[in-house]
């Protein structure tokens, strides 16, 4: 009999599926589907329900344990499908105490008091050729349209020599990159003595764990980069010349109204000043297609920012009312409109891509092995490799060709 953990979400949830496969096998738990749940989008909701019954169908003897920040946000609705036997809230998943045989059948406490991170130390991570470590938890911001405060609690920072103790025993473990993850990384030290900001981490990280090939950062605010953060994406080639940032729009009176940090001049600035200190710097976005109030022009100017900051690697969401949100009350824009607004927006990340992917051609690039033919260079970028290689170690690669969505290589001698 297996425990099986479905993995819905954020890299913070995939890190934290692997604490759960283990607080389960502590727990002497068996015969088990455990679904991670998503809230970002109500689409991530209804996937999930979608998870449940069909785990329920291939799976008819099994006790179903639905978990994760949909569970943490609506445990009554989870509790009430049939084919659910427990409910637990995102601290709770974390305790092996709650995946005791009868447990509870609801175990959901509020999230806003919790005042620690996780502090788990985890050994490695099934299927996966890099590794995430957990810097940070919950979100003291509150955009308009955003449920995942509410379902992860208070930002609260995992202690620096903590955070370089996983890394040194995941590098002892074989892992050759690792992916700083949270839910507001940018926030990381903020509730710590001395306020540090995550560039001193990130530092401390690359000096202590000299070992470590690559350190990669997950998605991030763009208002809250430091300038020692900035100036180790310029000095540091281990720090991986690729950001995410959690743009969500490109003009002004959306991303107020969205209650962002960041103006559009900013974002522009940002990208710019990273890709003078390092000319090779990608960087990606999320961006939300059809927020209340969005018109044609303001959603243009979010077309345009995906060529004034050059932009690849898109997460394009089209907006989605979550219940309880200032931006609910809002005057929603048409979902056929929103639909079509995110359609366009991919279509201009696809292009995007395709012409960034085409300019590499010729080049060279050190790519992770995600399997043996496939993995990512260190923008991030996909490759296919032409002979096998064994997940999870670096090869040196010639760009031969560039495909829509990914890059054609060979191995360098």
């Amino acid at each position: 009999m297996t425990v099986e953990v479905v993995t819905f979400g954020c890299r913070l949830n995939a890190y934290e599926s692997e604490i759960i496969r283990r607080q389960a096998s502590r727990a002497g738990l068996e015969n088990a589907v455990i679904v991670n749940t998503c809230a970002v989008t109500a689409e991530a909701v209804r996937q999930a329900g979608q998870a449940i019954r069909r785990a329920r169908r291939e799976r008819p003897e099994a006790e179903l344990i639905v978990t994760g920040c949909a569970a943490q946000l609506e445990p009554a609705r989870f509790a009430a499908m049939p084919e659910v036997d427990r409910v637990l809230g995102n601290a709770e998943k974390l305790r092996p105490e709650s995946f005791r045989p009868a447990g509870e059948a609801v175990l959901v406490d509020d999230i806003m008091a919790a005042s620690e991170v996780a502090g788990h130390l985890i050994e490695g991570f099934d299927g996966r050729a890099r590794a995430f470590v957990e810097v940070q938890q919950g979100c003291d911001h509150r955009c308009t349209f955003c449920v995942i405060p509410f379902a992860r609690g208070r930002n609260r920072s995992a202690p620096a020599a903590l955070v370089a103790e996983q890394l040194r025993r995941l590098v002892e473990n074989g892992y050759r990159e690792v992916v700083l993850t949270g839910v507001d990384i940018a926030s990381w030290g903020a509730d710590l003595p001395g306020r540090p900001r995550l560039g001193e981490l990130v530092g401390r990280l690359l000096a202590e764990v000299p070992e470590l090939p690559r350190l990669r950062l997950s998605s991030i605010d763009p208002a809250a980069l430091d300038d020692d953060l900035l100036r180790h994406f310029a000095n540091e080639p281990r720090l991986m010349p690729h950001l995410h940032l959690s743009l969500q729009a490109g003009d002004d009176l959306v991303l107020k109204r969205m209650r962002r940090r960041h103006d559009r001049a900013q974002a522009i600035r940002l990208c710019r000043e990273l890709r003078r200190r390092r000319p090779e710097m990608v960087f990606g976005a999320d961006l939300i297609a059809g927020f209340p109030t969005e018109d044609e022009a303001m959603f243009q100017r979010s077309l345009d920012l995906v060529d004034e900051c050059d932009l690849t690697h898109l997460h394009v969401f089209a907006y989605s009312e979550r219940r309880g949100t200032p931006a609910a009350r809002m005057p929603a824009v048409a979902k056929p409109v929103r639909r079509e607004r995110a359609r366009r927006l991919r279509a201009k990340g696809e292009a995007a891509m395709a012409r960034h992917l085409a300019g590499r051609v010729g080049g060279d690039a050190r790519v992770l092995l995600e399997t043996p033919h496939r993995g990512r260079t260190e923008t991030y970028l996909p490759v296919e490799i032409a002979a096998a290689g064994t997940p999870g170690s670096i090869r040196s690669v010639k760009i031969t060709a560039a495909a829509p969505d990914r890059l054609l290589a060979r191995p360098l001698p």
